[in-house]
């Protein structure tokens, strides 16, 4: 095996051409609804009003998640202004933060080979990698949770010393009480649930008693439950919605409208993993056999990944980005099998790289057919060099491997974990920059320029019979909601002033404002034409009519 691993000039190289790439990208997108233009929204609000303690969106309560990330990217804020690359910093942060923690617990726990593997395969796989990129919570989530995974490992290995194990211990229970901070009880449920099922299955009852249970729960309640006392002072309505709506009856009932059938994540984990779909199952069957003595790293990384990914499956409310925290332990599995991999496996992992390189050249160029309504076409068209281009390098890096592995190269593990690294990750890279033009689109932005100009310090900025998550964001102002309650339905009841339920209680403020302005859909903007209400048009696109009251 090469040793090119070991070379420092060389590592050190890569890692840092991996984060101008990672961090440039960061900022090279529009902000895309939902969850993008929501988080950045809730953040620019805590910075304007000051209040730390309370989350708002639009002005209304949000209690839906715990405030860690709009902390941090309030921050962000507060130290670069705002904008695209500062709203996703902190999930940018947590995304490469999770890389260098498995490469780190890889070579400690395994060896210097599988630590560098470990971190190339999860700095490649595409969700990993797209998700370090999106303003989403489930990467602040799941980068805590694999502090917590990470930590466990190294601190339960059997060469750890007292100290070691302790301190890696506090910091696993730290992991657990930012998961929790980072999207609810989930961060330290699950964990919980692994560590319980992994004493079952490998009989290992002495695991408990290195837990530092008593100094690891008082870390755990003293970073959790200062915010979660203060909001329940302040709002009293909190933990019922919290604990009750947010917890149990979003896992046990499709209040959230997110129901999906039992295989609904796995084509989202085969996507999700490119490049390394070839030998996620060898890896992950390779490591029910783990044959080391006292505390078993491979069947705790396996019991991490399976148990997570089946508690998802079998909840009623589903998103592709909930499976994010299994992908290290995976990338961990992978590397620790691809570093005795045969050359046919290796065939396997090349040969399904070059199958996506050509699948996606002839998608390619039937883009455009998967427009809704022809102005979408040009969004697809724009969207095509950076699908062939990515198709390309996938295509190249996949035949390149398998020529290696017809030369019986020697260095054959090393070279190939690097080349299917490269590519799978610039390929990713390419593949979120194409859909750029679809992202202007539905976050509205073509609109901005169009509505600030008409914009003044008090002009009332109505959403009328819809709920725009990226707009908001982008022109400094919340919106007042109109008939159309969705995610905030919560915090309306709580605070009923700050809507307008019935359209005919707009069409009467709108009337005796001295200027107002509305974003709509094109239906109620017919429905508005017809009542006679005075409006004049001032920007639109297929989803959305922005109108004023005033004519001149």
């Amino acid at each position: 095996m090469s040793d090119l691993h070991k070379s420092k000039p060389f590592v050190w190289a890569l890692f840092i051409i991996f984060c101008v790439v990672w961090f440039y990208t960061l900022g090279a997108r529009t902000l895309v609804p939902t969850d993008e233009g929501r988080y950045a929204e809730m953040a620019r609000e805590m910075v304007a009003t000051g209040d730390w303690i309370t989350p708002r969106l639009d002005a209304i309560k949000y209690f839906e998640k715990p405030p860690l990330q709009t902390w941090m990217n309030a921050l962000t804020f507060e130290a670069f202004g705002l904008g695209e690359w500062q709203a996703r910093l902190w999930t940018g942060l947590c995304g490469l933060f999770g890389v260098v923690l498995v490469a780190y617990t890889g070579r400690k726990v395994f060896n210097p080979w599988v630590g560098f593997a470990s971190g190339l395969v999860l700095a490649s796989s595409f969700w990993w990698a797209a998700f370090g990129h999106i303003n989403t919570l489930d990467m602040g989530l799941s980068g805590m949770m694999t502090l917590s995974l990470c930590a466990l490992l190294l601190a339960q290995r059997n060469d750890a010393a007292a100290t070691a194990r302790r301190n890696w211990m506090l910091a696993c229970w730290a992991g657990m009480a930012l998961a929790v901070m980072s999207k609810g009880l989930i961060g330290i449920v699950l964990p919980g649930a692994v560590l319980v099922l992994y004493s079952l299955l490998t009989r290992d009852w002495a695991i408990w008693k290195r837990l530092h249970l008593g100094l690891g729960l008082l870390l755990f309640f003293a970073m959790t439950t200062p915010w979660f006392v203060l909001v329940s002072i302040r709002n009293p309505e909190f933990p019922k919605f919290f604990f009750i709506h947010e917890h149990f009856q979003r896992f046990t009932s499709t209040v959230h409208h997110r129901a999906g059938p039992w295989y609904y994540f796995i084509p989202f984990l085969m996507i999700g993993i490119v490049p390394w779909l070839g030998v996620l199952l060898q890896s992950a069957w390779a490591a029910r056999r783990d044959i080391a003595k006292g505390f078993q790293p491979r069947k705790m990384l396996l019991i991490w990944a399976v148990f997570i990914f089946v508690f998802f499956s079998i909840s009623d409310s589903k998103l592709p980005s909930y499976i994010l925290p299994i992908f290290p332990a995976f990338a961990l599995l992978i590397a620790v099998y691809l570093e005795a991999a045969s050359r046919r496996n290796w065939a396997l992992a090349a040969g399904s790289m070059a199958a996506i390189g050509a699948s996606g050249l002839a998608l390619a160029w039937r883009l455009p057919q998967l427009a809704t309504d022809p102005l979408q076409i040009p969004n697809y068209q724009a969207s095509q060099p950076w699908v062939i281009a990515a198709s390309l390098i996938m295509l190249a890096a996949g035949l390149l491997v398998l020529w290696w592995v017809r030369q019986k190269r020697t260095d054959l593990a090393t070279v190939s974990v690097i080349a299917l690294a490269v590519s799978g990750f610039i390929g990713g890279q390419l593949l979120m920059l194409g859909y750029e033009p679809h992202g202007r689109y539905r976050a509205g932005l073509a609109l901005v320029a169009a509505i600030a100009p008409e914009l003044a310090p008090g002009t009332p900025l109505y959403s009328v019979g819809l709920y725009e998550q990226a707009l908001p964001f982008y022109l400094r102002r919340t919106m007042t909601l109109v008939q159309h309650p969705d995610e905030l339905e919560f915090g309306l009841s709580q605070e009923p002033q700050l809507w307008l339920p019935k359209l005919d209680t707009f069409i009467e403020k709108w009337q005796h404002a001295p200027k107002a302005i509305a974003v709509t859909r094109p239906a109620i903007y017919e429905q508005l034409k017809q009542r006679g209400v005075p409006m004049r048009v001032i920007a639109q696109d297929p989803q959305r009519v922005v109108i004023t009251n005033d004519l001149k």
